[in-house]
């Protein structure tokens, strides 16, 4: 079970640089124009998960289709705009600077306005697909 003091040494610790192994770094379809760099993974906070920081590249008009991930991510828009769509919230605007929380398993997908770059934060079951796409 993650607690909040957990998740923010977690959180600390992916940032700083550590490396773990086990989680694919890609859906099991790449999506034209959506380009997602692993810079660094490490082992928990708990038995079973692994905490993954990585870059996120949409191209100006450029689609992540709906997909879900076995955890939970964090996110900060580095630049450009768009459109987040989280199942079960209100569509979101976002511009540089605005950050993002998406429960485990919850269906999301970006519309890109103007070419985007995201730092994200995952959470997530060790062994199981990074992403997941899923029809909606």
């Amino acid at each position: 079970m993650l607690n909040r003091r957990g998740f923010i040494g977690c959180a600390i610790c992916a940032a700083v640089g550590l490396v773990a192994e086990g989680v694919s770094a890609q859906s099991s379809t790449p999506t034209p124009g959506v380009k997602r760099t692993i810079l660094q993974q490490t082992d928990g906070p708990a038995e079973g998960y692994v905490t993954i920081l990585a870059r996120g590249e949409i191209g100006d008009g450029g689609v992540v289709p709906w997909h879900t991930h076995p955890g939970i991510e964090s996110g900060y828009l580095i630049s450009g705009t768009g459109t987040m769509f989280i199942k079960g919230q209100p569509d979101r605007k976002m511009q540089a600077g605005d950050s993002f929380h998406i429960p485990p398993e919850t269906p999301h997908s970006v519309q890109c306005d103007t070419a985007m770059q995201i730092a994200s934060t995952y959470v997530v079951e060790k062994g199981k697909p990074l992403a997941t796409v899923v029809k909606m």
